[in-house]
């Protein structure tokens, strides 16, 4: 069961940071590389506690389809989305946010997963699926830290 963990310190608001985590339009924004878009679901705004939303992305060259739905919320520390339905066994990507001196935000990331197909999903997890994943997630971060600091964050959490 791999499991990845990522650090960001953003000089941002937790609160800021919370909000653009669990925004559509801001997740759409920040995952360019596999043409994300919103196909069942909240289809824009912010998402809250049992909220689901169904994604359709290119990844490995094919379109798939997974369903998340928001498991835990404690804005602005934490909250959780969990796989429902997708290309995964399970996965649960755990969101953190500690204030820091200053206005600094300390961004902490937990994407723990299983792939699916029992010992051949392992064998793709330790050759592929884990880096695969850490890179996909250490951009989207990236690029959320990049709109947090920028000039035009709130058209990203508008209601």
């Amino acid at each position: 069961m791999p499991r990845i963990e990522l650090v960001r310190v953003v000089a941002a608001p937790a609160p800021r940071l919370f909000d653009l985590a669990r925004s559509v339009d801001a997740h759409v924004a920040s995952t360019p590389g596999t043409s994300e878009r919103v196909v069942a679901g909240r289809t824009r705004g912010l998402l809250g506690l049992g909220e689901e939303v169904t994604w359709e992305a290119r990844h490995f060259g094919v379109r798939q389809r997974l369903t998340s739905r928001i498991t835990a919320f404690d804005r602005p520390r934490h909250f959780r989305d969990s796989m429902v339905r997708g290309a995964f066994a399970r996965f649960d990507h755990d969101h953190h946010f500690e204030p820091g001196p200053g206005g600094m935000t300390r961004c902490l990331d937990v994407f723990d997963f299983d792939a699916p197909l029992g010992p051949l999903g392992r064998v793709a997890e330790r050759l592929f699926l884990e880096r695969y994943m850490r890179r996909f997630l250490e951009e989207r971060l990236r690029i959320l830290e990049e709109i947090a600091t920028g000039d035009d964050w709130h058209r990203h959490v508008a209601p």
